[in-house]
């Protein structure tokens, strides 16, 4: 199976690994999206301190775009700011991503504001910056397909951003990024 996804031209990659970095199917899938562009940086997170989202909002009121919480993250939080688009690759619980790509996901939110307003009928968050992101998952495991790409997408609006869309890691034999 091949999945795409446009990059358009000099477009960067963030890839967010939390499997383990020696993984064959992780790093089959790593290989061939960093062999579409020259941009990209990786993040193998099997081995980071990556704490969980404590609803603390000092993100949003005492340190605006700044998580409280001092770990490992802040390094991916600045990444997804310099890249057009993030991939995170992850296994499946309970038929999602795993616990580390939630965290990660969760700890997003200083990419917004605690505001929100109306747009095509449902409330989001303004977005902290005028970029515009991309979102992608890659896994490994069994998920509701419909439901993962509702919630990405859902997730990707509250970012400003799209979704480019959740894919099987398993059946993914190459991954292309179109220019």
């Amino acid at each position: 199976m091949k999945f795409e996804f446009w990059m358009g031209e000099k477009m960067s990659l963030l890839i967010i690994n939390t499997l383990e970095k020696n993984d064959p199917l992780a790093k089959e899938a790593i290989r061939n999206l960093s062999a579409q562009t020259s941009l990209y940086t990786i993040f193998h997170t099997m081995e980071m301190k990556i704490a969980p989202c404590i609803g603390c909002n000092a993100c949003w009121l005492k340190t605006p775009g700044i998580c409280a919480i001092k770990d490992d993250y802040e390094k991916i939080l600045k990444a997804c700011l310099q890249h057009d688009t993030t991939i995170i690759i992850s296994d499946t619980s309970l038929g999602f991503i795993n616990y580390k790509a939630k965290n990660i996901v969760d700890r997003m939110l200083p990419l917004a504001t605690m505001y929100t307003h109306i747009i095509n009928g449902q409330m989001r968050h303004i977005p902290r910056y005028e970029k515009k992101f991309q979102f992608g998952i890659v896994y490994s495991g069994v998920v509701d397909m419909k439901y993962m790409e509702q919630w990405l997408e859902r997730f990707a609006l509250n970012f400003n951003g799209v979704s480019i869309g959740a894919f099987p890691i398993e059946k993914c034999g190459e991954v292309s990024l179109c220019t």
